[in-house]
């Protein structure tokens, strides 16, 4: 029998603003105004997905000692890179208390952090705070985003994805796993990006 009465069900009794992106796939929204995490080792692809769904500037933080920088090719893909603003701290605290402090501001839409470790509860949990204060501030939502190393598993966070490269196809292809969400089932899809207008579709039996 299905659970209809709002303090029994799985789902919130309210709609919270999402960010679908991926047009044809609104079951893969992220809700706004929240943190989400993402690993993988194609992370950095799903962080420019993200980002080409929302307006004004993003705010890119990673370690400043860090080895991997993002190709500018690849961001004009999805992107202006002009809308990007680079921080970088030079010591590991710096990098969520700069999230947290950006999130809290709701100058921008989107954040995202790119984590050499994974935080711990007490952090994502000021950061989530955080963004529903921001929220209230900003014309929009503060989201947020964080990169982990490895499988991820960063406690407290909305969603987790996993994303994969796909390489045995015409396309350009992805694997990409939701292995956590308050609200949904762990899934996963093949997700595809067009040869012509360069927009994302996930593969449907």
């Amino acid at each position: 029998m299905a659970i209809s009465h709002p303090l029994l069900a799985r789902r919130p009794a309210y709609t919270a603003p999402a960010l679908a992106f991926i047009p044809d796939a609104p079951e893969m929204a992220l809700v706004q105004g929240r943190v989400h995490e993402v690993s993988g080792p194609a992370r950095r692809s799903f962080a420019m997905w993200l980002a080409a769904q929302t307006e004004g500037p993003v705010l890119w933080i990673a370690p400043a000692w860090g080895q991997e920088k993002l190709n500018s090719d690849g961001v004009c893909a999805w992107i202006n890179p002009a809308r990007l603003i680079f921080v970088s701290p030079k010591r590991t605290e710096d990098l969520l208390w700069t999230m947290e402090e950006v999130l809290r501001s709701g100058a921008v839409t989107l954040s995202i952090v790119d984590l050499p470790d994974l935080p711990n509860l007490t952090q994502v949990r000021r950061m989530h705070l955080a963004a529903e204060t921001g929220s209230k501030i900003a014309t929009g939502s503060s989201s947020g985003l964080l990169m982990t190393p490895g499988q991820g598993g960063a406690a407290g966070v909305e969603t987790r994805w996993h994303l994969n490269p796909q390489h045995a196809s015409e396309y350009e292809c992805w694997r990409l796993e939701r292995l956590r969400a308050r609200a949904a089932p762990p899934k996963d899809w093949t997700v595809r990006k067009s040869k012509d207008a360069g927009t994302l579709s996930i593969k449907r039996p």
